[in-house]
């Protein structure tokens, strides 16, 4: 490779390639316009003045597009964290919450580099699935609300955005159809004087850029112990939101990304923010639709866009975003929440060949999610749901047989399957202590010792049996079964 060759490889695609280029400019563009109401909405739940939202918005995705692991997501304030943080700001005030903001922020760093990412392999597809489906459904059902109790000219207008979403791509994909459906809508709007609601009835936008400061608390233990709770469930929240968004866009996208990188850089963000004044946020799943599926960004380029963009539409052309009407948002989010839902996943078809715990499992992430509008909430039951019905089904493959041995003065009784709480229980009362022979062999050649509760279960056995005067042998442990067993053996109280 010649150096020029290796020096355009290493360069990101946006810089040699003009369409990536326009695709990455563009999908921030969307992004950062849809990212306005949304920002003011969370602003209003957590009790904070507009600006903070906007300013958070701002910093979150300009960092994360530098330090994050997942490329093209994007990360701005959002309705999970503004839930955590807003009984801090009620009853503390604003400087408490930005300081709780910090905190939470150092709160993911340190528990990225502990290694957490790594917990993301014990989500089953089943909660990923009904993950997904109820982030469509709060999406679509947070659309609700900028629908009632409006002039009857907002409905001709989101029917008329939703159409334009749908067949303008069949002309040309040059250009992103929700940017096109919201340029064209204000047109009409502001064109014709039609009264309905915009953004800038959601509240004012900032005119200038936010500036770096201290949180205005006493620092003192007594400002921390306050803070840590609402900080500690604040980085929680964040990161597994931001994991799991992660974890869809490199299913999305068919690439892999770096979650430690992801949960750590995610703290980073949040600390910035926190001295900028923001409110602070995580991975935006809703948005991050915006930007890959539905634009078909793929690069930095298009989050660290996002961010400035917001700001730029903010304080340069404040004036013109205020004139958006919220039909046209609107429009772009009910395409989101349809383009985002697994429709696959609810087929008739599909169902007929899923088991139903894995039905029940998807369905309960659903219903829990919906029911608490807290994503973290829902991943949380559906993924002990899910341990579960596995643990129920993995306790029946544990099988014990007996064969008599030919002298009639031996038994050997096989074990198949794996050996672990759920399935040793049941395995003490699988033998008969009365009416076997004085010698009793149990074969472990086809089983598996996980735990201590198996090792217990093992013992007892002996011990029923010797209480009767009577021996036995385990044999065929394999050698992880046969170092647990030793360590533990007569050991486990309770277990002879």
């Amino acid at each position: 490779m010649t150096p020029a060759a290796r020096l355009r490889a290493l360069k990101p695609d946006w810089l040699h390639d003009p369409k990536v280029w326009r695709t990455e400019v563009l999908a921030g563009l969307v992004v950062a316009l849809a990212l306005i109401p949304e920002a003011i909405s969370f602003s209003i739940i957590a009790g904070v003045d507009p600006a903070i939202g906007l300013f958070a918005s701002f910093t979150m995705a300009v960092v994360i597009s530098v330090v994050g692991g997942r490329r093209a997501m994007i990360s701005a304030a959002t309705g999970a964290v503004a839930l955590v943080i807003a009984p801090l700001n009620r009853e503390h005030g604003l400087g408490y919450l930005v300081a709780a903001v910090i905190l939470a922020g150092v709160f993911q760093v340190v528990l990225g580099a502990l290694g957490v990412a790594k917990l993301m392999r014990f989500i089953p597809r089943s909660v990923m699935v009904g993950f997904v489906n109820s982030l469509a459904i709060l999406i679509f059902m947070a659309q609700i609300p900028e629908l009632r109790d409006v002039p009857w000219a907002v409905y001709p207008l989101l029917v008329g955005g939703l159409a334009l979403m749908v067949f303008f791509p069949r002309i040309t994909t040059v250009v992103p159809a929700p940017l096109v459906s919201i340029v064209i809508l204000t047109v009409i709007t502001v064109a014709a004087g039609i009264a309905v609601p915009t953004v800038g009835d959601k509240g004012a936008l900032p005119s200038s850029l936010p500036v770096p400061g201290l949180p205005d608390v006493p620092l003192t233990l007594d400002t921390l112990t306050t803070i840590a709770p609402y900080a500690f469930a604040m980085a929680l929240v964040g990161l597994m939101e931001s994991l799991m968004t992660a974890k869809l866009v490199d299913e999305i996208t068919d690439t892999h990304s770096d979650k430690t990188r992801e949960s750590i850089g995610q703290g980073i963000a949040n600390i910035v923010t926190g001295f900028f004044g923001g409110m602070g946020g995580c991975a935006m799943i809703g948005q991050t639709m915006i930007n890959v599926k539905v634009s078909g960004a793929r690069t930095r380029l298009s989050t660290f866009l996002a961010g400035a963009f917001l700001m730029v539409l903010c304080i340069v052309f404040g004036p013109v975003v205020s004139d958006i009407p919220m039909a046209a948002l609107v429009a772009v989010m009910v395409m989101v929440s349809f383009a985002t839902f697994d429709w696959h996943s609810v087929a008739p078809r599909t169902l007929k060949r899923m088991p139903a715990g894995e039905i029940g499992v998807m369905v309960i992430t659903v219903v829990t999610v919906v029911a608490t509008h807290n994503l973290a909430i829902g991943v949380v039951v559906g993924s002990v749901t899910a341990m579960v019905v596995f643990a129920k089904r993995v306790a029946h493959f544990a099988e014990v047989r007996p064969v008599p041995g030919p002298d009639g003065s031996t038994v050997v009784y096989r074990v198949t399957g794996e050996l672990f709480f759920a399935s040793s229980n049941d395995l003490v009362g699988q033998f008969d202590y009365a009416g076997d022979p004085d010698r009793v062999v149990i074969d472990l050649s086809a089983a598996h010792v996980w735990d201590a509760s198996s090792v217990a279960a093992l013992d007892a056995i002996e011990t029923k049996y010797r209480q009767r005067g009577k021996t036995v042998e385990i044999t065929g442990l394999n050698d992880p079964s046969a170092d647990l067993h030793d360590k533990l053996s007569g050991e486990l109280a309770g277990s002879h």
